[in-house]
């Protein structure tokens, strides 16, 4: 199974998602401190250039591979993945998952206005205590978001699951 958490920038909501996910982070380090927010491996690290780029986080407890992609505006990026998948599958006869999980829902305002101070304006002063506070609002939520996400993938059959996430809309 591969597991890909999106969303626009792919550095802060779901390099937290990945943390998360791989065990990094644990849900008794809730709320996060700064120094965790800010060692997640990724988590405010990237540049416009690494958009569209799939990034390689590590293998969960089941050996399954995480990967984060920043779509920036473009709708088309999601269902590439997803047909680019099933053609692979199909093609060399894979038999295996590919589980996409929309982290935007999880982003709060406070981390949108400190996403684009620091990676858009390169402003980190100001941008990034803002991402950090947007980061342990929004935590418990990405971590919520990501049991959801592999609760979902063991109880489906599709070879390729893309979820929304609207329900964890924060």
């Amino acid at each position: 199974m591969i597991y890909i958490y999106h969303d626009y920038g792919g550095t802060h909501t779901t390099s937290l998602a990945a943390a998360f996910h791989l065990q990094l982070l644990k849900p008794s380090s809730l709320p996060l401190t700064s120094e965790e927010v800010l060692a997640v491996p990724f988590f405010n690290k990237l540049t416009k250039k690494d958009a569209g780029h799939l990034l390689f986080h590590g293998k969960d407890a089941d050996g399954h591979k995480v990967f984060t992609i920043g779509k920036k505006s473009s709708k088309l990026i999601v269902p590439a993945i997803q047909d680019v998948t099933t053609m692979l599958f199909d093609h060399f006869q894979v038999d295996d998952q590919m589980i996409l999980s929309n982290t935007s829902p999880t982003v709060p305002f406070v981390m949108s206005i400190g996403g684009g101070l620091s990676r858009g304006l390169g402003l980190d002063a100001l941008g990034v205590p803002l991402l950090i506070k947007g980061a342990k609002k929004c935590s418990p939520l990405i971590y919520e978001l990501v049991e959801h996400t592999k609760k979902q993938a063991h109880q489906t059959t599709e070879k390729v699951l893309t979820l929304q996430n609207q329900q964890f809309k924060i």
